[in-house]
């Protein structure tokens, strides 16, 4: 089983960032063994579509559950059509949200947690 978890920093001791499309780094983890992969994201200065292209990346790495601060409603769309459950409202450092995420603390969400465009500072 693969997780994301968006992150200001390239290791587990980084906080999670509060932005999914625009994120600095995707940690993708095997919440078990522990093995990560950081994943810089290439659609931290896409000029549009960042939501959607971070989530197809998603896809594409095979993860089942995406841990973030905030979620937007393309990315969000995109990624519960794909079957990823997204937690949103995720803070601290990203060793900290995979172990509350082990013992069940973290709940999926419904709803986008912003609107469009949160990560462009609008």
């Amino acid at each position: 089983m693969k997780i994301c978890i968006t992150s200001q920093g390239d290791n587990l001791e980084s906080f999670v960032d509060p932005r999914f499309g625009r994120c600095l780094h995707f940690i993708i983890i095997d919440p078990e063994t522990l093995e990560f992969e950081a994943v810089q994201n290439p659609s931290l200065v896409a000029g549009g579509g960042a939501g959607i292209q971070s989530a197809q990346l998603m896809v594409d790495k095979g993860v089942e559950a995406v841990l973030t601060g905030n979620v937007g409603p393309n990315a969000f769309a995109t990624l519960q059509t794909a079957g990823i459950k997204i937690i949103s409202g995720v803070r601290g450092k990203v060793s900290e949200a995979i172990e509350k995420y082990k013992k069940g603390e973290l709940k999926p969400t419904d709803n986008p947690s912003v609107d469009r465009k949160f990560g462009m500072g609008s």
